[in-house]
């Protein structure tokens, strides 16, 4: 796999594999150099900028999480779902860049900066499109169906984010909706997938396999979301990339920045479209914000989440390894945070 990683994940990352065993690591592999082919395969313009996206790393959970999904009985075109899923988050994130005027994801040039918008928009576009060719090539039209559900829920969360931008009326439940639909759906969607892509038990239990791993998917999603907005207010730029605050100076309304409105009057009537111009004020108001308590109480809110998740995994008769590894992903979405 090529990706990105605190020493921490690189850890929990081997802890997966080893629980996975050779199966796991040897999908994981070919999913890498499917995702690389799709990237080199386009001509010199998009396919150059494809394999940059592609090049930036990450984590490649949503493909970790639909293997661990599928579990040892994993069918062949579970590959082919895995890289669909990917090919998608990439795309958004290529085009959330266009958007925010993003000139570094990662810690690295985005699309954006180094190639103008025409060519970001065009290189999201071209992953899109591919994510779905390899889904049809599967001749499961269910899974095609459940991609496309969760890219209908993106754009719904996406439109929502810049609805809400600057806004200082945005409550914790319309927060929580958005991670859902911008962030938890395609979580969602790889659990679901993991579970159509397995061969199905002899005592029929398919149905509520999709059903409860997508519920697992969905609030790891949530917590993910919430996680990662806490770290844009805490978090060192050498470990997250970005500057702190950057979703202030970008008018995003997160949950950590919802809560301390709640506390502290003079942020309730803090115009963050005036206020907030450059990093040093966005790391003053993100101090403030951490001075109300309000991150703390945020991380608890991730934690109800990943219980939830656990709770669902409950309701399933899994193998004990497969249970085991899903819980670990759980725990390592809060632990990366810690």
């Amino acid at each position: 796999m090529s990706v990105t990683r605190s020493g921490d994940g690189l850890a929990q990352l081997e802890s997966l594999l080893a629980i996975g065993g050779p199966k796991l690591t040897r999908r994981l592999a070919q999913a890498e150099r499917r995702l690389c082919e799709i990237a080199e395969s386009h001509g010199p313009g998009l396919g150059r900028h494809a394999v940059s996206t592609l090049g930036a790393g990450g984590k490649r959970l949503r493909p970790l999480v639909l293997f661990l999904c599928a579990g040892e009985s994993a069918m062949r075109d579970a590959v082919g779902a895995a890289v669909a899923v990917e090919l998608v988050h990439m795309a958004t994130l290529v085009h959330d860049d266009v958007l925010d005027r993003a000139p570094i994801r990662r810690g690295q040039t985005t699309v954006f900066k180094a190639a103008g918008r025409g060519a970001a928009t065009s290189t999201g576009d071209y992953l899109f499109s591919r994510a779905f060719a390899e889904l049809v090539a599967t001749g499961r039209p269910e899974a095609v169906r459940t991609l496309s559900d969760a890219s209908t829920a993106l754009a719904r969360g996406e439109l929502m984010q810049r609805g809400d931008a600057w806004s200082a009326s945005v409550s914790p439940d319309r927060y929580i909706l958005r991670c859902e639909l911008k962030t938890a759906a395609l979580f969602d969607a790889a659990c679901r997938l993991g579970a159509l892509f397995s061969e199905p038990s002899s005592n029929g239990t398919m149905p509520a396999a999709v059903h409860h791993l997508g519920a697992f998917g969905a609030r790891i999603g949530v917590a993910f979301q919430i996680l990662d907005d806490v770290l844009d207010v805490s978090g060192p730029a050498e470990r997250t990339g970005k500057h702190r605050g950057t979703d202030l100076l970008d008018g995003t309304i997160t949950l950590p920045l919802i809560l301390a409105r709640e506390r502290d009057g003079d942020l309730r009537d803090l115009d963050l479209r005036t206020a907030v111009t450059t990093p040093e004020q966005a790391a003053s108001v993100c101090d403030r914000i951490a001075l109300t308590g309000a991150l703390a109480d945020s991380r608890e809110e991730a934690l109800g989440y990943v219980a939830e998740a656990k709770a669902a995994l409950g309701e399933l008769d899994l193998p004990e390894r497969q249970r085991r590894a899903l819980e670990l992903v759980a725990d390592g979405v809060v632990e990366r945070y810690a």
